[in-house]
């Protein structure tokens, strides 16, 4: 026991003069011993002497790897596995074992803090790497939502954007098309290569800029959202805001069989068409052979033509839905074949399962037959903002042209009770949130409109920012800054960025009450 004490302080000085920085190069710890049979008591004392010697430079993640080396000096060579396998197994797990660290990292602050507790999802380099991040960035309507974007409020109703720096008392002349400035946006449109003589399906003229002057019906570029009065600002990656018609033509022609281009486009043109959510309680038929009956859940049909069930109203927004049904392309009509009045089925596209439902009235089954009906064939092409926002959520935060406001913000996080950290960025009435300054892409966000914004007191906290929807069926969220005066100065930019926008119905109202300019002369 004593000489092993002195042979490990021996060691441990030796190691020392030769890792000067131990921080820094003590992975290579494995390579000194891998071949050296020593017992596990003896290690325990090596270890034990470079710890006292070395002291704080090593940290917690350097001791892991220590703590890994010493167990695998007892393990025989020819029972260790292939380092390929290992290699495997690991890119496997990284995201298993990044969400265990997530975890890890907020019980441990919330139980050191007591209760409530600020927490940020990435904190280290390693795990920026391992965020949502690294996902692919071709997106559709749905893939956004995914990713975190909240966007109920905007397919609620028709919205219309009245133009940058609108002063809110102004906002009957939205409607005029001659006061109104274009509110030019960058977005991405992807168009795959048809066939025939004109294979892109859209015509382009003039130079600086480059203007879309017809666009085909039915045709690849209406289908991939390009409308006419868009502008061309790059072709395949490649700037064309100063190069001639001819050359921007050429690029487009001798490019992939996917056309991808960067289109500047009026968000304010027109109005969003509205796609509303339908909820209510229904009894569906059960499934089982064992037990045949019917059982009240409530539904939520949401704008991306998905039919989701929760076993309770109050479990919308906190938890997952017992299933998901996308209702594109599916058959849904009333039923009479089981006897029971107000009766209606759906048959999916995809699976062999039907579902019966069953309403409380005549009328209740119509509002869900025609909710229904318009999701079975839905509108395949978005709104231009909503364009805009998702070629925005593809760049980093600092290269969101002219942002609103950005910085620092927390978000209280019900289901944990903890506050999580994002980088936010505010623009044209939509909330960024990206997991650090260096993120390459956002991981969320929300759609503002409608949305109301003031201080509100929160428990521990002395101020947050409550977002309050425009009806109870939509989320309430609540951020907060670093300190009052930050939230003074989101609350400001969020009123400003939020008045933007309107709801259809009310600019026609403000626009048919506006006095009657005439002169007499």
């Amino acid at each position: 026991m004593k000489g092993d004490k002195h042979l490990a302080t021996h060691l441990a000085t030796k190691i020392i003069i030769f890792f000067p920085h131990s921080g820094c190069h003590f992975n290579n710890f494995a390579d000194c011993f891998t071949n050296v049979q020593i017992s596990g008591h003896f290690c325990l004392q090596l270890f034990c002497r470079i710890i006292c010697v070395v002291g704080s430079p090593i940290c917690a993640l350097k001791l892991k790897t220590t703590k890994t080396v010493f167990y695998s000096l007892e393990v025989k060579e020819h029972l260790r596995p292939p380092t390929d396998s290992i290699h495997k197994d690991s890119e496997e797990h990284s995201e298993h074992w990044a969400r265990r660290r997530k975890l890890f990292k907020e019980s441990k602050q919330r139980s050191s803090a007591g209760g409530s507790s600020i927490t940020s999802n990435i904190t280290e380099e390693s795990d920026t790497m391992n965020s949502e991040d690294t996902r692919s960035v071709d997106m559709s309507m749905r893939d956004i939502e995914d990713r975190g974007f909240y966007t109920e409020t905007f397919h609620s109703v028709s919205w219309i954007y009245h133009g940058d720096e609108v002063n809110q008392d102004e906002s009957a002349h939205c409607l005029s098309s001659c006061t109104r400035p274009a509110a030019i946006r960058e977005r991405t449109v992807k168009i795959s290569k048809g066939m025939g003589e004109y294979p892109w399906g859209f015509r382009i003229q003039f130079s600086k800029p480059i203007v879309v002057t017809e666009v085909d019906t039915n045709g690849a570029a209406e289908e991939a959202g390009l409308q006419v009065g868009d502008y061309v600002l790059a072709v395949n990656g490649t700037d064309v805001t100063m190069v001639p018609h001819s050359e921007a033509a050429d690029l487009a022609r001798q490019g992939p069989d996917i056309l991808t281009l960067t289109i500047g486009s009026d968000i304010g043109r027109m109005p969003n068409t509205p796609r509303p959510a339908c909820r209510g309680y229904l009894h569906k038929r059960t499934q089982s052979s064992l037990v045949k009956g019917w059982r009240k859940r409530w539904f939520v049909l949401r704008h991306d033509c998905c039919l989701y069930y929760y076993r309770n109203k109050r479990d919308e927004g906190k938890s997952r839905a017992q299933s998901v049904v996308s209702l594109e392309g599916a058959v849904v009509e009333a039923d009479s074949s089981l006897g029971k009045p107000f009766v209606f089925r759906c048959c999916p596209v995809s699976g062999n399962r039907v579902y019966y439902l069953c309403a409380t009235s005549n009328q209740e089954m119509k509002r869900w037959l025609e909710a229904m009906g318009r999701a079975v064939h839905p509108i395949t092409q978005d709104h231009v903002w909503v364009d805009v926002t998702r070629h925005n959520s593809n760049l980093p935060p600092l290269a969101v042209k002219n942002p609103e406001c950005l910085g620092l913000l927390h978000q209280l996080d019900r289901s944990k009770d903890s506050w999580v950290q994002h980088y936010c960025v505010l623009k044209d009435g939509c909330l960024y949130f990206y997991a650090s300054i260096r993120s390459t892409c956002a991981r969320g966000g929300i759609y503002l409109h409608g949305y109301t914004v003031r201080d509100q007191m929160m428990g521990s906290r002395r101020s947050a920012i409550e977002l309050r929807p425009p009806s109870e069926e939509f989320q309430v969220f609540y951020l907060c800054a670093e300190n009052a005066n930050e939230n003074k100065r989101w609350i400001s930019a969020i009123k400003s960025s939020t008045a933007k926008w309107l709801p259809l119905h009310q600019a026609i109202q403000d626009y048919m009450s506006r006095p009657s300019e005439e002169t007499r002369m």
